[in-house]
């Protein structure tokens, strides 16, 4: 994939327009998080490794040969899918979803055994990595031990029956079955606690830093809440929730999915959106967070490749453009395997499909885009009022904001348009920028 570069201008001085005295602080927030965030995230990166596609082999052992290149590429989190057992009932494909677990106090072997990932987590420490499980707390595969264990814990129709999970979709709210899966019974204390020690297993015997939370938002809040208290009482812990609700980020969940700004940004790569449809997303938010929580940015993830397309597919010659406003917008910015590749095709999901992996073609780019984030206080995680100031242009094509923190402060111009453009801001002089290319200007 050929991408237009834009300009990366680190250290230049910058002469700031003043906002508009009666424009509200950006991002909008509501109410203060009470979640205490390790330290370490309020700057970090984040990338989610496909075990299963990531090497021919498709082992934890094989996999930890990448990590140097990902250390240097700018990484501070890894997010691993699933490493559990997969349910041999009811699978789909050859090899079955990594989210229908059959045991959650083991490791699927077609990754390695539990000694091979601690070795992983061990090896990911030592490189400064912290690293963070993929969690299927709702729903269980139909062969889970717990279902010849606990099948009071199950959730029944109404013949006493199991049956595949009901999921309603949260954006568009269709409605379809999991045939694979089987929702587990929340409204039951057992259910509880024992999903909360097996979680706990996890930190205590394999020293991981958090939980990815599968559909979060399906389960009831006061049980993540609960959870952050006891996983916390061990080590310190990063939850992020797959999930765009704000109650998650209450006492909770340090980081939720921003799903609307990555739909915006696919519209916007299509023509079907521009500058002042990404300027309401933050003017005008269908829902605000408290202050503090962080959101993670993305242009991509395990669903998105695999279900919706490349990145190709769905920015076209815009999937830079794109990367750089989902890594200098508020939030964390996440990676998935290959994008740092120009990934050129839909992974399969249910079946063997290894990345071939080639130059890394765009490595530099997002290890660019990482120090960015490393090097600013201003593009800090974090949720706070007056971090973010919209510059208004006369081009709904050119997307234009500052992010600042104390004297910090990052300028970020983005073409929204495969044509040249011509671009004014205020207290700076005139610049070009070429189609999908962009402009980023700290003040030293």
């Amino acid at each position: 994939m050929t991408m237009r570069m834009g300009s990366w201008l680190l250290g230049a001085a910058l002469a700031l327009g003043q906002p508009a005295s009666a424009a509200p602080a950006l991002p909008m927030t509501a109410g203060i998080s009470a979640v205490e965030h390790p330290a370490w995230a309020a700057h970090a990166t984040i990338y989610e490794v496909n075990i299963r596609q990531y090497t021919p082999q498709g082992t934890f052992r094989a996999f930890e040969a990448h990590l140097p290149r990902l250390r240097r590429m700018g990484i501070d989190v890894l997010w691993i899918m699933p490493i559990n057992p997969i349910s041999k009932d009811q699978r789909k494909g050859t090899l079955g979803s990594p989210y229908a677990v059959s045991d959650y106090h083991a490791v699927n072997p077609e990754f390695g055994n539990l000694d091979d990932f601690r070795h992983l987590v061990r090896a990911a420490h030592a490189q400064g990595f912290k690293v963070i499980l993929d969690w299927v707390a709702n729903h269980t595969g139909w062969d889970n031990v717990w279902v010849t264990q606990h099948p009071d814990w199950y959730l029944r129709n109404a013949s006493g029956a199991l049956e595949g999970y009901h999921y309603t979709d949260l954006s568009d709210h269709h409605q379809e079955v999991w045939a694979d899966v089987i929702g587990l019974d929340y409204a039951k204390p057992a259910v509880r606690a024992g999903m909360i020690e097996a979680m706990r297993y996890w930190l205590e015997q394999a020293d991981v830093d958090g939980f990815r939370c599968d559909v979060a938002w399906t389960m009831p809040v006061d049980f993540w809440d609960r959870v952050r208290t006891e996983l916390s009482a061990v080590k310190p812990v990063f939850l992020l929730a797959e999930a765009d609700t704000p109650e998650m980020q209450g006492h909770a969940f340090d980081m939720t999915y921003d799903w609307a700004l990555y739909h915006l940004l696919i519209k916007v790569a299509r023509g079907q959106a521009d500058a002042r449809d990404l300027a309401r997303l933050y003017t005008d938010p269908q829902r605000r967070y408290p202050a503090g929580a962080y959101r993670m940015t993305f242009t991509s993830d395990h669903d998105e490749n695999s279900w919706n397309g490349t990145d190709r597919e769905l920015y076209g010659q815009g999937a830079d453009a794109m990367a750089v406003l989902a890594a200098t917008l508020p939030g964390m910015p996440l990676v998935y395997s290959g994008q740092e590749d120009a990934l050129g095709r839909r992974l399969k999901f249910f079946d063997r499909d290894p990345i071939t992996w080639g130059t890394f073609a765009r490595a530099a780019f997002y290890r660019r885009l990482m120090a960015l984030k490393h090097a600013h206080p201003a593009l800090s995680n974090d949720l706070q009022p007056g971090n973010l100031v919209l510059i208004d242009t006369p081009n709904p094509h050119v997307f234009a904001f500052r992010r600042i923190k104390a004297a910090d402060h990052v300028r970020v111009a983005v073409n929204l348009s495969a044509s040249p453009v011509h671009v004014t801001l205020p207290g700076e002089p005139a610049f070009d920028l070429p189609g999908w290319g962009w402009s980023i200007k700290p003040k030293t």
